[in-house]
């Protein structure tokens, strides 16, 4: 455990990082080494058949106590990323997807081989005269991603001042799943569209009117723009050809529609049509798009299949506990929220009716959280809540819970210290270090990946795990 910062750090990050437990911990207490810990599990690939393999250390989540290294595979902005940030996801086929930088980019084959997908003008389809970039201009794009639940991969690009008028360029990348070929769009909006987006499918089929019908509807927002200002988004049925889409005003008093959020099952690909966080809404199985804690006095706001907006309540007329919930194929509805050091994380199998909850307190080690997201698996039984914490003595420490089994008990089982924790960085523009905000997935073999920061690379750097428990095989 050389590599890591050092043993005695580690046995006090240990020790803050338990979640109940009863008692207290003797400081004379040494770390136990578990040398049979990874009799369970297997390695999905050989580790060093990649270019750069490392060791993570692992250990008991409520215990005083690590088992040793785990195999992950390292990549870097070359693979999708940027100066700041990484922007992950997975599909249902296996595919790793970033779109952290200019391009779509993605692996088919766990990150042996990466595709990035470039435009030109003879690729563009039923969409506006093209606007490629200003020459000298490349490189300042950024963008999201996510598979929808038809297998179609819907994501855009935001290219900020690349023309002569100064004014930002907005690029639509659209995968369709059954014709596997890529098309893209020049839009240009009525409304500006600032800082990187934040990227959901919205359930159909949509009768959208004005906006047109489809299979689904794509809804992109903007960062800085919806988060300050609530200025809106931009919207599509075909995920190419995007308009202008007004949000409801945060005061409004809408009517009171009762959504259904209990679904009776849900197919593989609900474990993959997880938006990032920051988008704060989930599809709805049942159709259309939910957002928690929308209005200003808590309440949901709900939109339908012909892209009209509600207050949302479920149906038992409640709102949800957080901003940050999401569905996966076990029909669990998992939400997730925060308070000061603390990660409360919430399942309901039941639509919002009653709740199960476990608390993740960084009290005795974080001064404050930084970044954090969640992805869970319904196949595997699994949810992953990856964190970024300022460390009471300093550096930035990235860890990842692993629940397995969540549908019987939702304590982790697992805790991974990510990179060497060696790193102090900041989100925003300015900063000289920067890890914007996190992000991770889950492949459908069960592996996770996420992004992380150390001192070994001046840019956010991605893990994928490599280490995979037997009981994935069957």
């Amino acid at each position: 455990m050389g590599w890591y910062r050092s043993k005695e750090h580690l046995i006090a990050l240990s020790t803050a990082l338990v979640m109940i437990l009863p008692g207290c911990l003797e400081e004379s207490i040494l770390i136990e080494e578990r040398e049979d810990w990874d009799s369970d599990y297997y390695l999905i690939e050989p580790p060093e058949t990649h270019d750069d393999p490392r060791n993570f250390t692992v250990g008991h989540p409520s215990k005083n106590e690590t088992w040793g290294n785990a195999s992950w595979i390292v990549f870097g902005n070359e693979h999708g990323g940027n100066c700041c940030e990484h922007y992950l996801a997975a599909t249902k086929e296996g595919w790793i997807l970033n779109f952290g930088g200019e391009y779509p980019t993605w692996s088919e084959d766990r990150g042996h081989t990466w595709q990035e997908y470039l435009p030109s003008i003879f690729s563009q389809i039923g969409c506006l005269e093209p606007k490629p970039t200003v020459p000298g201009q490349e490189g300042l794009g950024e963008g999201s991603i996510v598979q929808a639940t038809n297998g179609d991969l819907i994501s855009m690009g935001w290219f900020p001042y690349p023309s002569s008028s100064g004014a930002d360029q907005f690029y639509a990348f659209f995968y369709d799943s059954e014709d596997q070929e890529w098309s893209w769009c020049f839009n240009r909006t009525p409304e500006p569209f600032y800082d990187r987006s934040w990227q959901v499918e919205v359930i159909g089929p949509i009768n959208g009117g004005l906006y047109g019908n489809g299979p689904y509807a794509s809804l992109v927002i903007s960062n800085f723009w919806h988060q300050v200002q609530n200025i809106g988004g931009q919207i599509s049925t075909d995920g190419l050809n995007y308009d202008y889409f007004g949000f409801p005003d945060r005061n409004d008093n809408l009517d009171i529609l009762e959504v259904d959020l209990n679904p009776e099952s849900l197919g593989q690909e609900w474990d993959f049509t997880k938006p990032h966080k920051e988008m704060r809404a989930f599809p709805v199985p049942s159709g259309g798009l939910y957002f928690p804690n929308y209005f200003v006095d808590g309440r949901d706001a709900f939109l339908d299949t012909s892209l009209n907006w509600w207050t949302g309540v479920t149906l038992n007329g409640s709102s949800l506990p957080s901003q940050y919930c999401a569905f996966d194929s076990s029909t669990a509805l998992h939400c997730v929220n925060t308070e000061g050091t603390s990660l409360l994380h919430m399942i309901s199998w039941d639509g919002g009716e009653t709740w199960g909850n476990h608390t993740y307190n960084l009290s005795e080690e974080a001064t404050e959280i930084e970044e954090w997201e969640f992805h869970s698996s319904g196949v595997h039984d699994l949810f992953v809540l990856n964190v970024r914490f300022q460390s009471s003595d300093g550096p930035d420490v990235d860890v990842a819970w692993h629940v397995r089994g969540f549908s019987e008990s939702m304590e982790p089982d697992m805790m991974t210290f990510l990179g060497q924790g060696d790193l102090d960085s900041t989100s925003g523009a300015g900063n000289d270090i920067r890890f914007d905000f996190a992000s991770m997935g889950i492949m459908p073999d069960g592996g996770a990946f996420i992004a992380y920061h150390d001192s070994t690379d001046p840019d956010p750097l991605f893990g994928v795990e490599v280490l995979i428990p037997k009981s994935y095989m069957s």
